[in-house]
């Protein structure tokens, strides 16, 4: 069975525009996101899957700096976009990851990995209900199911999202989630606006010179040492049509 992380990325973000490029301890923020990638163990590849704007040229561009293969699709549906980037590279399960969480651990997906590959379920996440850091999502669904989902769903978010039409249907996909052992949800790991930028970008350049393949455990316990760095962007609310909304309309 071919796993490939598919990471959904692009320069028109509205309230962070160029957010993938930034740079996190001098290294685009879409390079040190592949490099925590690969050191993911129980996927096959990774593929970057962006647009065919022309704003997203230079994601393709580092795309083939880095040796990674970048689909290019639809902007807005994203879940056709997904649907064509794992037919291309023969994916039969697909790992669901944003261009917009560097944070994220490698050995927890290989965890949420490890529990679909345990057999059982169509969709396995760590965020239904999330209790990880906010920014550390992954989810991890057949190739099958994302065909199902490209060729059925209709509503625009389900589209723009990817995977809400499949665990909004738990009557017709097996679902299973991780949770973490202790409540982290109140943490905000991603890079949506500026002050997240400034989290993440502190988290960065104080843990890369020491521990370059730092764990969400170093970020945490550097947070304990800096609490007043999480009220950085505690304040920051996500925008309406967020994930987090979508799965509680679709799991009520």
């Amino acid at each position: 069975m071919k796993t490939l992380l598919i990471v959904q990325a692009r320069m028109t973000s509205t309230r962070l525009p160029g957010k993938v490029l930034l740079p996190l301890a001098g290294v685009p923020m879409l390079t040190r996101l592949v490099e925590r990638l690969r050191r993911v163990q129980r996927a096959s590849g990774i593929v970057i899957a962006t647009t065919t704007n022309a704003t997203d040229e230079p994601i393709a561009a580092l795309c083939a700096q880095l040796g990674v293969p970048c689909h290019r699709g639809s902007e807005h549906d994203v879940l056709s976009r997904y649907t064509d980037a794992a037919r291309e590279h023969g994916a039969d399960v697909v790992v669901r990851i944003t261009a917009d969480c560097p944070l994220i651990d490698p050995a927890l997906i290989d965890q949420v990995i490890a529990v679909y590959q345990e057999g059982g379920s169509d969709y396995v996440s760590n965020m239904l209900p999330p209790t990880w850091p906010y920014g550390m999502a992954v989810e991890v669904f057949s190739a099958a199911a994302l065909q199902q989902a490209h060729a059925e769903a209709t509503q625009a978010a389900a589209r723009e999202h990817v995977t809400p039409f499949i665990y909004g249907h738990p009557e017709r996909y097996r679902l299973r989630n991780v949770e973490s052992p202790v409540d982290l949800s109140h943490h905000r790991w991603t890079v949506d606006t500026p002050e997240d930028y400034a989290l993440v970008s502190r988290l960065f350049e104080r843990l890369i010179p020491t521990r370059p393949n730092f764990t969400q455990a170093d970020a945490l316990a550097l947070l304990e040492q800096h609490p007043d760095w999480i009220a950085i962007n505690q304040h920051i609310r996500q925008k309406p049509a967020t994930e987090s909304q979508l799965q509680k309309k679709n799991t009520r």
